[in-house]
């Protein structure tokens, strides 16, 4: 499907971007992956992994800023949207510029999409979302339901669609660079020993998002089966002889990553690899067209990271980290 296509990430400079990039270049050959965001340094620094590439282009920009989309995405046919004020400390702090990227910036790329015949437009979202007791992720859950309404502002001509994911191993800002930087001390400090989390790498992250786009009818959320860990493993899996000190949850901090509530169940199906949140509004297309194959969950289920049918051990986890060479203030 992405073969010879343009492609904008937008935010693509992150973590996902960094992945996302080098992973469909090889896989796909499309014609042209457009860089949209608003940190030069950071483009810099991406470019030079890509020196001589034609097929790689930088272009700064905000979501915020709707005319700039519009410049960004002529003649663009698939948009990965993965630009967000995302630490949750910040967006409590910060709550007006959270919103303005989150919520009023995910309005302007749909209006951007639908205005320059962008054919599909995959958006990422976070755990926070289902049922958020943090800003962040009340921002998250406002964008993923409007880029799922967004499908029927376009009639059908733009198709956007949601994945859903938890904790990144590996990433900037996730726990695992931040246990490395502090076992240095001997110490690791860990908000609550019961605290559990899924457990995703980038590579997994970037194959959902290739899955939504070659799946999706438009309006629906993909969420991935992975495993999950308790937090005093993943601290060991990093140092095992590290002195675990319990500080207590920071601000708007769950105890467990919750991706599908019960609230979600009755449009809940699943598939041997993942779970699709199927709209509960569809005005613009088939709901049994997005069903595929998939069964339904029973009443009630939800999907956390502590009720979860898979978990990740220390030795592997150990094992990733070593392959993966991850590095403290990695990307």
């Amino acid at each position: 499907m992405l073969k010879n296509k343009t492609i904008v990430v937008t935010g693509g400079t992150g973590s996902f971007g960094n992945t996302f990039v080098p992973m469909t270049l090889k896989k796909y050959n499309p014609r042209k992956i457009i860089i949209y965001s608003r940190d030069e340094m950071k483009q810099w620094n991406m470019a030079k992994k890509f020196q001589g590439d034609s097929r790689i282009r930088f272009f700064i920009g905000d979501v915020r800023d709707k005319d700039r989309l519009y410049r960004a995405l002529d003649g663009v046919d698939y948009v990965v949207h993965a630009a967000a004020t995302k630490i949750v400390p910040t967006a409590e702090y910060n709550p007006f510029e959270c919103i303005k990227t989150n919520v009023n910036g995910a309005m302007n790329l749909i209006d951007a999409c639908i205005d320059k015949g962008v054919k599909r437009l995959v958006a990422l979202s976070t755990d926070k979302a289902s049922s958020p007791v943090n800003l962040y992720g009340a921002t998250k859950l406002c964008s993923d339901k409007i880029f799922i309404a967004g499908n029927s502002y376009s009639g059908g001509r733009t198709k956007f669609a949601v994945v859903r994911y938890g904790n990144v191993m590996g990433s900037r800002g996730s726990v695992i660079p931040l246990f490395l930087e502090t076992a240095k001390s001997g110490k690791l400090t860990i908000t609550d020993k019961r605290m559990t989390r899924f457990m995703i790498s980038l590579e997994q992250g970037v194959e959902l998002v290739w899955h939504a786009f070659e799946d999706m009818e438009g309006g629906e959320i993909y969420v991935k089966k992975i495993p999950s860990m308790n937090i005093c493993d993943i601290a060991a899996s990093v140092d095992a002889n590290a002195e675990q000190i319990e500080i207590g949850s920071r601000p708007g901090e769950k105890l467990h990553e919750q991706m599908i509530g019960v609230e979600d169940a009755h449009f809940t199906y699943e598939y041997p690899k993942h779970f699709k949140i199927l709209p509960q509004i569809c005005e613009w297309g088939p709901f049994k067209a997005m069903i595929k194959g998939g069964r339904q969950v029973p009443e009630g289920f939800s999907y956390t990271s502590d009720n979860n049918n898979e978990w990740m051990t220390i030795p592997q986890l150990r094992e990733w980290i070593e392959k993966n060479k991850v590095k403290i203030g990695s990307i």
